[in-house]
């Protein structure tokens, strides 16, 4: 009796260590754009993966390049601007080459319909609007294309005075939802979402207005044999994760 019960101790630990050997972690840096829907698809990839931890961080895409080539522990890097990944691609930071996952679009958002419906040229004149929010060009490629969008209708500098900038696009819509700017240049993902779907209104930018939000993911080489990080780059490309990506409003590639 006691010889089994040390064969059944013996099993059990050999049991838990191989749990623990199998059992992985992934580190996911993604763009703020894709809040609800990368929570939404890593959601349904933990439920394929009990045993393994996933982990996503959201925010700038210019702030996670920058981080990535300081050191920073991202194991996937989901960016809003392709050129970042192949930035990283260059200097040896990534272990696969730049995939594109889908482009973004960005729309003219307001809690008050009326405001959403301006044209962007008669922004700067319009006396209901006192502060415009839009992400960071520095660093947000969503702020890029909404500089983009005003040059294009010749309203840019006249619209500096006005701007409020965020530290990324998530980050920017909190601006108008909580009234410190009464209008703002935002994604579709986030208007689409449920913190957001049912506030407000919101117009499509014309997409020949401002280059394309092309955006792409990368492993990086901390993560080159992580088989998790392989794992989750392939569930991207199932039909759940694509169905999930459209319904948001992106735009996926070989459509």
């Amino acid at each position: 009796m006691k010889l089994l019960l040390r064969v059944l101790a013996l099993l059990t630990l050999f049991a838990g260590i191989t749990y623990r050997a199998e059992a992985g972690e992934l580190t996911i840096a993604a763009a703020a754009d894709l809040k609800y829907a990368l929570e939404e698809m890593t959601g349904a990839f933990r439920a394929e993966h009990p045993n393994d931890k996933v982990d996503v961080i959201f925010g700038s895409s210019g702030k996670f390049h920058t981080q990535i080539q300081n050191g920073a522990p991202f194991d996937l890097f989901f960016s809003a601007d392709i050129a970042y990944p192949r930035e990283l691609r260059d200097k040896g930071l990534a272990a696969t080459p730049p995939k594109l996952y889908a482009i973004g679009r960005i729309v003219l958002w307001s809690l008050k319909p009326e405001l959403a419906k301006l044209p962007l040229k008669s922004l700067p004149a319009s006396p209901a609007i006192r502060k415009f929010a839009i992400a960071n060009p520095d660093h947000a490629p969503y702020g890029r294309r909404a500089q983009e969008a005003l040059q294009h209708e010749g309203v840019w500098e006249t619209m500096k005075p006005k701007l409020v900038m965020g530290e990324n696009i998530a980050h920017t819509s909190q601006y108008v939802d909580s009234g410190a700017a009464e209008a703002g240049i935002i994604a579709l993902s986030l208007v689409k979402g449920p913190a957001l779907a049912n506030k407000g209104a919101w117009t499509l930018i014309p997409a020949e207005w401002h280059a394309p939000l092309e955006q792409a993911y990368v492993i990086t080489t901390r993560a080159k044999d992580n088989p998790l990080a392989a794992a989750f780059a392939n569930y991207m490309e199932t039909p759940a994760a694509r169905a999930v990506m459209r319904r948001y409003g992106f735009v996926l590639p070989g459509e």
